[in-house]
């Protein structure tokens, strides 16, 4: 399906939009799609998966890490837990016997630990960030873990705090600019909506300063309300593209993209239509969702996406850039 880029600038004084039509356009189309097969203890398999973050290690291993969420609805006690795994196909992963973070003891992450991405540094290391929700089970931290690997983690506080403008920080993608500052994409919440923020630090530690908004709502559109940071494509360093989530008032989830300049100050160019939207659900009743969690770039040029389906199954989709 394609996307069909648009050359028309958001309507919004507080977005720096650039869209320039002498540029080649950019557009998107989904070519196949697969469903992400776990393989793992009973007690990971027995809950719903959300939130897949998937990187290649230096040895060409896929790695994998999900939100693991209870089926049960009586448990709102629990939103979460973190697994890992490896896969050598980049499909069929098979997990580790423990989660890598749990909940606690500390009451940023009391409630549950959701939306982990993982960032492996030149010397090995692993940073995760993930989503802490505090122990009221109302308000969300951004945290962050580091350690050797990732089954071998220690948690490091909050990388990104709420704030009475920006509350319950979540969903980070972070990415090194051209120019070697480290930017946060972040999700956060106001005006009764969801909402993407930036921040620039020095390092993949921060600190962060909060810069303008990247990108706003569209009137009139799929992602008219709510809008949720995805991963990075950067196969073009010059032209960075995000396959966000949006949503309108109602949570119907969707996924698109938006396609930056090289430091991440402009919009250059932005799908009209969605991506990817959910097949029809097999139970009326099911959340009408698709939303993204990580893109990898394979040895032959395969541009897979990495998507959950109505918060409790997994999926892929490979992506042709037109």
């Amino acid at each position: 399906m394609s996307t069909s880029s648009t050359t028309t600038a958001i309507a919004d004084p507080h977005v720096k939009d650039r869209v320039d039509p002498s540029r080649t356009p950019i557009d998107f189309n989904v070519k196949q799609i697969d469903d992400v097969v776990l393989q793992g203890p009973p007690a990971l398999m027995a809950r719903d998966l959300m939130s897949p973050y998937v990187w290649r290690d230096p040895g060409g291993r896929y790695g994998l890490m999900v939100r693991a969420v209870p089926r049960a609805a009586d448990r709102p006690e629990d939103t979460g837990v973190i697994w890992a795994g490896w896969s050598d196909d980049g499909r069929s992963f098979t997990m580790s016997d423990a989660p890598s973070i749990l909940p606690g003891p500390g009451d940023e992450d009391a409630g549950g630990v959701e939306d982990p991405t993982v960032i492996v540094m030149p010397d090995g290391r692993y940073v995760v960030y993930y989503t802490g929700v505090r122990s009221d089970m109302a308000h969300g931290e951004l945290c962050y873990a580091e350690g050797p690997s990732p089954d071998r983690l220690t948690k490091s506080g909050v990388a990104l705090a709420s704030s009475k403008s920006e509350g319950n920080t979540k969903e980070a993608t972070v990415d090194r600019s051209v120019s070697g500052d480290w930017r946060l994409f972040y999700e956060y919440a106001a005006d009764e909506a969801s909402r993407i923020g930036l921040a620039i630090g020095p390092s993949e530690q921060g600190p962060w300063t909060e810069q303008p908004t990247p990108f706003m709502p569209r009137e009139d559109s799929w992602d008219d309300w709510h809008l949720s940071t995805g991963p990075l494509l950067r196969d073009d360093p010059e032209r960075p593209v995000m396959f966000y989530n949006g949503a309108t008032r109602d949570a119907r989830w969707r996924i698109g993209w938006v396609a930056f300049d090289r430091d991440y100050r402009h919009v250059i160019d932005r799908g009209i239509q969605p991506l990817i939207t959910p097949p029809p659900a097999d139970d009326r009743g099911a959340t009408d969702i698709a939303f993204a969690g990580s893109v990898v770039v394979a040895d032959d040029g395969a541009i897979w996406l990495y998507y959950s389906l109505e918060d409790r199954r997994l999926a892929r989709a490979r992506i042709r850039r037109s």
